[in-house]
């Protein structure tokens, strides 16, 4: 340690909302399925010099528990059930299930545990990686640079939207994973709040609690993963996915991720029973105009009005890109922007770390995410992702990084 011992996490809910969302639905459904998730750095930098104090703050999380407000806060949700926050209400992590290593300069991080407890390591763990990184790298930084920095480019934006009509136009912040720290997430939302009339939302429980704000989430790439080891048809996992987040929510949080196993290969399972149920579509990977085209196109063949259906755009945005996308599509399908790094960790003199945790296996057995950009592909096994592609009729052609 360097003399940062206290703990960067003080609450539960300083994660993301889709956690919580799966995590409920996995505490009704896979109680007992056991997982591992694995750590990695897509940029390849050298981390595994903060192995020690990064285990230390992973052994502060065990402390969070739960506070009663924060239970009847979460109560007055619609679509959490009693008896799921009556357990998140006892829950604790458990720092046993995390190992890290200083593995030649790289930081190696996996998880192993019942799918019910593990889904909650991957924000916080995230969140405190890159906020231990960014303490040594730039300890001048002070959330004041983050905020001048961002009300430069609102005055830009402000700017470019003059003689456009913006009604439509929704920012949600998806920063918590990739933050500055959780200082610099805090006031660039209460900025935005304050002075950005767009901002619809956050994915951040705390913030959305104390800011009162409305939190925004629904799935990750880990809920189609796993089904790959659920399902007893590796061909059906993802349509079994898609049906059972409909068993648990209904008509509720109805956006669904399109690219764990690339956007073609969920259109083919996306048919017009899930298509009318679901409220839209989560873009995270390849070309947004090649996949927004894609979705509005599938919506009309099934005789379905894109404007009644929602496209998420959230990967790698900024505002920039947000309002080119909005121009496009903007009056043909409602659009909701969900920005990251690009809020809570763009500061001058900042390099934000490119980091993730994924599911690695589920019930002992490999899975693998088939993003529709291929440095965002996960899996070690290349036998299974042979299997995948052929499950899915996808070309056996590309390899897994």
């Amino acid at each position: 340690m360097t003399g940062h011992a206290s703990p960067i996490l003080t609450t539960l809910l300083d994660t993301d909302a889709y956690k919580l969302h799966m995590q409920q639905a996995v505490y009704h459904r896979y109680y007992d399925v056991p997982v591992t998730a694995e750590f990695r750095c897509r940029s390849d930098e050298q981390l595994g010099q903060y192995a020690g104090e990064i285990r230390a703050q992973i052994d502060t999380l065990q402390e969070l528990t739960l506070s009663d407000d924060e239970f009847a806060w979460l109560s007055n949700l619609p679509f959490f059930q009693h008896d799921y926050l009556t357990w998140l209400r006892a829950f604790r992590f458990n720092p046993a299930q995390v190992e890290v290593q200083d593995e030649r300069g790289q930081l190696r991080i996996q998880i192993r545990g019942p799918w019910r407890e593990v889904i909650l390591w991957e924000v916080p763990l995230l969140a405190l990686i890159s906020e231990v990184v960014h303490r040594h790298r730039t300890p001048q930084i002070a959330a004041e640079q983050a905020v001048a920095h961002l009300q430069q480019k609102l005055s830009a934006f402000r700017a470019q939207v003059a003689d456009l009509d913006m009604s439509r136009f929704q920012l949600m912040d998806f920063g918590t994973r990739r933050r500055y720290s959780q200082e610099v997430q805090e006031t660039i939302v209460s900025t935005l709040k304050a002075d950005f009339p767009w901002l619809v939302g956050t994915s951040n429980y705390d913030l959305a609690r104390r800011l009162q704000l409305t939190p925004v989430g629904t799935q990750a790439h880990e809920w189609f993963q796993a089904h790959q080891q659920i399902s007893p048809v590796l061909a059906n996992s993802q349509r079994a996915a898609l049906q059972s987040w409909l068993d648990e929510y209904d008509d509720q949080l109805g956006i669904a991720l399109t690219d764990c196993i690339t956007m073609d290969a969920f259109l083919r399972d996306f048919g017009p029973g899930f298509a009318h149920r679901y409220q839209g579509l989560r873009h995270d990977s390849g070309d947004p105009v090649e996949w927004g085209e894609k979705a509005v196109a599938h919506y009309e063949r099934l005789g379905i009005d894109p404007r009644s259906k929602t496209l998420v755009f959230s990967d790698n945005l900024n505002l920039d890109k947000a309002l080119a996308l909005y121009r496009h599509f903007g009056q043909r399908a409602n659009v909701v922007f969900g920005i990251g790094t690009r809020l809570t960790c763009d500061i001058p003199g900042v390099t934000p770390l490119n980091i993730v945790i994924k599911l690695v296996s589920c019930n002992g057995k490999p899975v693998a995410k088939l993003s529709d950009s291929p440095g965002k592909t996960i899996c070690q096994d290349k036998a299974f992702v042979r299997a995948l592609r052929k499950a899915f009729d996808l070309p056996l052609v590309k390899r897994a990084s």
